[in-house]
Parts: structure tokens; sequence; C-alpha cells
């Protein structure tokens, strides 16, 4: 479904990604690991198309989407759920109005339509009649499944999640998790995760790809990472440090 080749993007003098490659099979779920500050959030926006990188290619479907612009991207993007680290929702709005904006702003579909999809995405993560209530009115978890609600209510081919458990408690990590992981047994989209959780993430992934220093260390099932032989990817999935960066 995605296809990175040799992707490189630099901030400044600080390079990022480093002619990057990777393969998303279709209807997997996929989770990219690694440091923090190592690139994971720079792939996941290029992935999007919210940044365009240096040199390099994504494809979505076989299209090559770095070099489209205006309308050509939005029907790329159409075809994408995205859960934002930390939710990213509209304070200002009720919960059903913030899983309700991308139906309006996409679909632009009749009221009734609207509502009728909304409550059914709020039920499908467990929020059935929470629609009323405000963000601020919630908690941390249930924050997090409107975010996943609002995600899948265009019915995605794609969905991305950056830290989709960022903040909350380990019950609540595990719950999320097994969401996602209940969610995409239903609706078989094609899911990237960027995840700090070792070694909850392996339970739900398909392929997990270790990012390291702007390129990927190590791709494979998590099996084959948790016993991987390579030093690096040893280090982060036991949390030792990297000696190398004390030098």
């Amino acid at each position: 479904m995605i296809k990175v080749e040799a992707l490189t993007k630099s901030f400044g003098r600080q390079p990022v990604l480093r002619a990057l490659s990777l393969e998303v099979p279709t209807g997997s779920i996929t989770v990219i690991i690694g440091r923090s500050g190592g690139g994971k959030s720079v792939l996941l926006k290029h992935l999007i198309g919210l940044l365009r990188p240096d040199a390099g290619q994504v494809l979505v479907d076989g299209v090559e989407i770095t070099s489209l612009r205006g309308r050509a991207l939005d029907e790329i993007r159409r075809r994408y759920g995205v859960v934002f680290q930390g939710g990213a929702l509209f304070d200002s709005m009720s919960c059903h109005d913030n899983v309700a904006f991308p139906l309006r702003e996409k679909l632009r579909l009749p009221t009734a339509e609207i509502a009728k999809r909304v409550e059914a995405a709020l039920t499908q993560v467990g929020l059935e009649g929470m629609g009323a209530k405000f963000p601020a009115e919630i908690s941390g978890g249930m924050r997090k499944r409107v975010a996943i609600a609002r995600a899948l209510v265009t019915e995605p081919e794609i969905v991305f999640f950056d830290e989709p458990t960022t903040g909350l408690d380990p019950v609540l990590v595990n719950t999320i998790h097994h969401l996602i992981l209940d969610l995409h047994r239903r609706f078989r989209f094609t899911a990237v995760v960027v995840s700090h959780e070792i070694p909850e993430i392996f339970e739900i992934a398909d392929t997990v790809a270790m990012l390291h220093e702007g390129r990927i260390a190590e791709v494979g099932p998590p099996a084959a990472i948790q016993a991987s032989p390579n030093r690096v990817v040893r280090q982060f999935i036991r949390g030792e440090p990297d000696n190398s960066e004390e030098r």
C-alpha cells in the first residue's frame, strides 16, 4: 500500500532522514519504533503529505505523492485517517462535532447521515451516548477513543497513529492497543503506528520497523525484532543506553 524509496530530509544542516526505504503491506499493522528525536514523526508527516522530502519518493498504492499539490493531494488524503499525537481534539467542539468534522469537511453529507455515522463511530470505540460531552469533560483515555473514532468515521483505507497512547497509564495503553487491533480486524485498513511502547506494541504489530539515525536499522515480524542480534535494536528494546552517544 505504501512504498518509501530513499527518502531524505534535512532541516538546515541537521539530517533527519537519510535515504530511508520502507514498504507497508496492504491490510497490515506496521509499527515504527525508535529513539525520541530519531525521525519517526518526520517520516509520518511525509507519508501524510505534510512535508516534502529533499530527495526520494513516497508511493501510495502506486501513486507518487511527494510532487502532488492541491486537489490531487487531497484525493490521496481522502483515503487517510489520522490519529494525532495527543488526540488534537477541538476543545470548543463536543465529541460529536469533533468526530463529525472530517465528514463535514471531506464528504459534505446530509446532517442526518452525519449524525448516524458519528454515533456508529463512537459506539465502535465504546463511547455510545457520549457525543454531547466536551473533551474537557472526559478522561484522557476517552479523548484518545474520540480521536480514533474521528480518524475512522470516513472509513479510510489507511490509518496513521502518531504515538496514540502518549500520557496514558499502563492499563489504558493496553486498552487502546487492543481497541486498535479489534478495529483493524473489523475494517482491515492498512495501519502505520508510531510508538515508543516497548514491548506492549509488539502484541498488535504485523511488522516492526526500527528507525535509527534516519535509516531503517531493521524491519520484520515482532518475534524477529525481539530476537534481533543487531546491537542498536537490542539496546532500544531493552532500554539500554547507547554508549556511542557519550563519546
